[in-house]
């Protein structure tokens, strides 16, 4: 008998390769959502380049960030689900595939033409890839996860936004070298991804998950119409932030320095992750009423800083309203949530982004239009600003009116950026029984929307 020594078949080094240990491979996916998200954020203080360099109107600047809120609407409602048939890793390489071209296509893009064409890939990756990450991260740590996906897609957005602003405006290259930084962020983390192990088992269905389901179940139509002026409010709010605002705070410092529009979003944006992290444990109707609430102030003290050229007030209303952006729209979606019965939640909360972010891009491509056509930049920030705080002040008037609760069980949503996680929190059961496994079937299934 020969004395060659064997491997036996169970060595992990012969049956598989080496994969990313847990703890790496769940902060990998959320370093994912925050550098997805900062790249959707990061074009907003080049919007004032761009348009020197290629002489387009503000409209354009607004409909380029509009056709992002749709094709990030497009995504969320086609693919959002497909990584629990197919699995979390194969979405997310697709998906940063598809963010790495975006950030060639930006880098080179030599019109607006471009400019469009590489928002539309961004949004779309964006929108695939929020949905396997909040359910992957889940998977991982359930705890944890809940805690990132709430926090990670507002965090991403500021720091993109004040990363951009930084670099466009003390580095040379403004329009390429926060691009390719993102490229080389992007690169790395398609390696890490493929040193994943995959945590969600391949399962049929695929093709059907890929058919949007609408709908409001009749317990929860009421309180859809108390939290619509919510949501259309802070989306609106946000798509202002996003297109006009950077000329705005530029010309009520009177200064062209592309870093203020970093800012701006920055302070909108953190105001809103910070709000979203010290509310989650609080009652969905107050965490409401305080984002209205918090709403009408910040967005009154920036008006008013507008017409008083204070750049310091406009930088505290900017905080206030961002935390009635983080508060207004957790809330509503936890007021809604736990009223749909299981089989009914994919359809509302289809219904609650169409509306979300349709109210994110369209009043701003309508904004971009009345500063062209209309009054001017300043008088149409005040008009869309006022818009703002009368639908913040309808919520404000549904609130106060005394409600019966319908739910039966009670639930915990916590949700920002575009990442609801519902947790049920009625009872406890011990842990490893049927209730704590059917409870993180409930968690995952919402993450990854």
């Amino acid at each position: 008998m020969s004395s060659v020594p064997t491997f036996p078949v169970t060595d992990p080094f012969v049956r598989r390769a080496w994969r990313l240990p847990s703890t790496a491979a769940f902060y990998l996916q959320a370093s994912i959502v925050v550098a997805f998200l900062a790249a959707s954020s990061a074009p907003t203080p080049l919007y004032a380049v761009y348009q020197g360099e290629w002489g387009f109107s503000p409209i354009t600047t607004t409909v380029v960030f509009g056709i992002y809120a749709l094709a990030v609407l497009a995504a969320l409602l086609t693919v959002g689900s497909l990584s629990d048939h197919i699995g979390r890793r194969p979405v997310l390489l697709a998906a940063i595939a598809l963010q790495a071209v975006a950030m060639i296509v930006l880098t080179t893009a030599g019109g607006v033409g471009e400019l469009m064409a590489a928002r539309v890939v961004q949004g779309l990756s964006t929108g695939a890839a929020v949905g396997a990450v909040g359910a992957g991260m889940l998977d991982l740590d359930k705890v944890k996860g809940t805690l990132a996906n709430a926090v990670a897609p507002m965090t991403g957005t500021a720091t993109g936004a004040l990363v951009s602003g930084l670099l466009v405006q003390y580095l040379p290259s403004p329009t390429h070298l926060v691009y390719l930084a993102l490229l080389g962020v992007f690169v790395l983390q398609g390696v890490g991804v493929a040193l994943m192990r995959e945590t969600s088992a391949p399962k049929p269905g695929a093709l059907a998950s890929l058919r949007p389901r609408f709908g409001v179940p009749k317990a929860a139509r009421g309180a859809l119409l108390l939290a619509a002026p919510v949501l259309v409010a802070v989306w609106a709010l946000a798509g202002l932030y996003g297109s006009v605002i950077p000329a705005v705070i530029r010309s009520v410092v009177g200064s062209d320095s592309l870093l203020l529009g970093g800012l701006a979003l920055f302070a909108l944006a953190g105001s809103g992750a910070l709000t979203v992290l010290v509310l989650r444990g609080a009652a969905p109707r107050r965490v409401m009423l305080f984002g209205t609430v918090a709403l009408i102030v910040g967005v009154g003290t920036t008006l008013l800083a507008v017409d008083h050229s204070s750049a310091a007030w406009f930088f505290v209303g900017t905080v206030i309203a961002g935390a009635g952006f983080g508060g207004g729209f957790q809330g509503a979606i936890r007021t809604l949530v736990p009223l749909a019965a299981p089989h009914e939640r994919s359809g509302l909360l289809s219904t609650v982004y169409v509306l979300s972010y349709l109210a994110m891009g369209l009043p701003a491509v309508i904004g971009g239009f009345l500063v062209v056509h209309g009054g001017g930049l300043l008088p149409t920030t005040r008009e869309y600003g006022v818009a703002v705080m009368v639908l913040a002040a309808l919520a404000l008037l549904g609130l106060a009116v005394p409600r019966r609760a319908t739910a039966t069980v009670g639930e915990s949503v916590v949700v920002s950026g575009n990442v609801p996680v519902v947790r049920e929190v009625s009872s406890r059961p011990a842990p490893g029984s049927a209730e704590v496994e059917a409870e993180a079937e409930v968690e995952v299934e919402y993450a990854k929307r």
